[in-house]
């Protein structure tokens, strides 16, 4: 019986796959129907990853619209040596640093963290009732973004580093600033 369940999964794993695998290459060779399938099974995904990088829903919402604008006519280097999510993620996290790097200079959303609105902010009264997510949009940009890419989308920090193009130490010290700031809120600055 396991045996059987398991040639099943396997054959349902494959058969995804081999959907996927042609709905990418109809894209590639413009197939717009396509595209829309792919954009369609990987927004929820994209947008989650903008929202963590950029803490506000407003611009999650721009900078996933420039990742499948760009996906458009970076779509032909998709090689399939990796899973089309993962070289996604890889493109999308690059595009709204892009995308958030521009922004900054037109609003200027670059907070120091001693004048950031956030560090005026309450720390949570109840550690085990606290909204991690909403946290971590608390923070200053900088330190936002290298933590969500560091904690939760697990790059190093020579690569953060490149990405945000800083110092591999500023990278650290952000992410050390992060989970200093996201410990006293927690009220575990003691620990």
């Amino acid at each position: 019986m396991e045996r059987t369940l398991a040639k099943v999964t396997n054959l349902t794993s494959d058969d995804e796959s081999q959907r996927e695998a042609a709905v990418i290459l109809a894209a590639k060779q413009g197939d717009k129907v396509a595209y829309k399938t792919l954009y369609h099974n990987h927004v929820g995904r994209v947008y989650a990853l903008c929202l963590r990088l950029t803490g506000d829903r407003g611009l999650a919402e721009d900078a996933t619209q420039e990742v499948f604008i760009q996906l458009w006519s970076k779509l032909d280097r998709f090689d399939g040596q990796s899973q089309f999510s993962t070289w996604l993620h890889s493109v999308s996290a690059n595009v709204t640093v892009s995308y958030l790097r521009k922004q900054r200079n037109w609003v200027q959303r670059m907070f120091n963290i001693e004048t950031s609105p956030a560090m005026e902010m309450p720390a949570e009264a109840d550690s085990s009732q606290v909204d991690l997510e909403a946290l971590v949009v608390r923070l200053p940009q900088r330190a936002r973004m290298v933590f969500v890419l560091h904690a939760i989308e697990g790059y190093r920090h020579e690569e953060i580093a490149q990405m945000l193009d800083m110092a591999v130490g500023t990278s650290k010290a952000q992410f050390h600033r992060a989970k200093q700031l996201l410990k006293t809120w927690m009220g575990c600055e003691d620990e």
